[in-house]
């Protein structure tokens, strides 16, 4: 009757969302009889009315809606948004039997959530699954399980490299696999030399450079690398996520490094290639923790209000390198 799709793993979910879909039937009819809602702005009766609309020429309609238990924890404290919880958990099992209505969660809700107690309760009503983005090791196992079901194979040396460069960006993960398989035409295993050749050189590098020059407040540098990778085709999110995840290093990095910890410990205690620890020392030493804590936050706001449409992502990603360049 519902699905509880929770957890950080954003990739992994949206790619359930899809199969769920496609379960649907005719993707046409599916469109017609999908109502999509914002979690924090739809109210309980709006959320009533699509789930008890009768299916137009279909067996099922969709009801899918972002983010609405996560608001609704953050907002517990409020007598009314309890009350909705509760009116929610109470009208779930009286839902017709013709509408699947989607939870998609952007964090991991609590085994003690209502839902998740409903589900237990009774699971012919309710299904949850959680996806965390895999860390470490794991991040490796993702990788070459993905390559296998798109029918291909690589080598554990390229494996280790592949998710070294590209972290847990899973999107940018996936999107690169499908480009080494497209390349070695899935007739032959993926090699570390074929990773160097299409992957590092064009993205991670890359990466590192930008990084590099707003490090040396050489924001001109910073804003080319940036357009040359919009030229080449990668998406201004893509590439916001990228940097943050090399501040986020350069974070844990810079910490660790003022422990005492040796790089090869570095690496190990953060489930880290070599590669990206020793090149993240070199580049710790431009920013003071208080300039990366600062960079770390301002990509945060930009990312939240791209999300929400209030900024073109081109533009905002322009003056956000020229602001850090200034900083």
């Amino acid at each position: 009757m519902f699905y509880l799709l929770h957890g950080d793993d954003e990739f992994s979910c949206s790619e359930a969302l899809a199969e769920l879909r496609r379960r649907m039937g005719d993707p046409a009819m599916t469109e017609l009889n999908t109502t999509r809602f914002d979690g924090p702005e739809v109210s309980l009766a709006e959320l009533q009315h699509a789930c008890n609309t009768i299916p137009f020429f279909s067996n099922r309609r969709l009801v899918i809606v972002d983010g609405l238990l996560t608001h609704l924890q953050k907002m517990a404290s409020t007598e009314q948004d309890k009350k909705v919880l509760q009116e929610l958990v109470e009208y779930l099992p009286r839902m017709p039997e013709t509408t699947r209505l989607i939870l998609l969660e952007p964090e991991s809700i609590p085994p003690r959530h209502p839902l998740r107690r409903l589900i237990a309760r009774d699971e012919a009503l309710g299904y949850e699954r959680e996806f965390r983005l895999p860390r470490g090791r794991e991040l490796a196992r993702w990788t070459t399980r993905r390559v296998r079901e798109r029918g291909g194979s690589i080598t554990p040396e390229a494996t280790a490299q592949l998710a070294a460069f590209v972290g847990d960006n899973l999107r940018l993960l996936a999107q690169e696999i499908e480009k080494l398989l497209s390349y070695v035409d899935r007739t032959r295993p993926i090699t570390e030399e074929d990773v160097q050749l299409l992957v590092s050189d064009v993205r991670e590098a890359n990466i590192f450079d930008m990084v590099d020059a707003l490090g040396q407040r050489d924001g001109e540098t910073a804003s080319r690398v940036f357009h040359r990778r919009l030229e080449g085709g990668d998406h201004p999110l893509a590439l916001m996520g990228m940097m943050a995840r090399q501040i986020r290093i350069l974070i844990q990095v810079k910490e660790l490094s003022q422990e005492g910890l040796s790089r090869e410990a570095i690496a190990r205690q953060l489930g880290l290639h070599p590669f990206v620890v020793r090149k993240a020392l070199a580049q710790e030493r431009n920013f003071s923790m208080q300039q990366l804590e600062s960079i770390h936050r301002r990509l945060l706001e930009t990312d939240v209000a791209l999300k929400r449409g209030q900024m073109d992502p081109v533009l905002a990603l322009d003056m956000l390198i020229a602001g850090l360049a200034l900083a």
